[in-house]
């Protein structure tokens, strides 16, 4: 089942994805307390994630910490070790990579896909999500395909009118 806006997020283990290595941590642990812009990829370094997910977010990060976000993350099922490349490469120090390596966070929250046909295996789809202390407070999914919903622009868009 997929979650919903007014769910907490299930605990489940993430790594942090930095230059000084991965560090472990919990959906818990990460969201408590915070209000987190989170968006999710299908894949690091692919080329809708890189050539306008990821620069949607990097561009707007002031402008969603100046509507009350407190942290912007960035989670794909890949290991910490290229989140934390793709981070380096396309990313900025205002959003935190987070490696759903498993995929764990991805199936407990229902917002997996199979990514065979491309070579990729089980997958992220594309959303991003607004959490508030650990709590669902907006979420966009994407339909197959497309990048729009998912944007900073509308996540932007959503803080204004809340």
């Amino acid at each position: 089942m997929t979650i919903q806006v007014g769910d907490r997020l299930p605990d489940v283990p993430l790594s942090i994805a930095s230059a000084q290595g991965p560090q472990q941590t919990s959906t818990t642990e990460y969201f408590g307390g915070k209000r987190v812009a989170l968006f999710a990829v299908p894949g690091a370094f692919t080329p809708t994630c890189s050539a306008r997910h990821m620069p949607s977010y990097v561009e707007k990060a002031q402008d969603l910490k100046a509507k009350g976000v407190d942290e912007i993350a960035c989670i794909s099922v890949n290991d910490p070790f290229v989140m934390a490349a793709w981070g380096e490469r396309d990313g900025s120090g205002d959003i935190t990579m987070l490696a759903d390596g498993n995929g764990a966070f991805t199936e407990a929250v229902g917002l997996g896909m199979d990514g065979a046909k491309f070579g990729m295996g089980k997958r992220s789809q594309r959303y991003s999500m607004l959490v508030n202390d650990g709590v669902v407070e907006q979420l966009n999914v994407e339909a197959p395909g497309e990048y729009r919903a998912s944007s900073a622009e509308q996540l932007l868009e959503q803080l204004g009118n809340g």
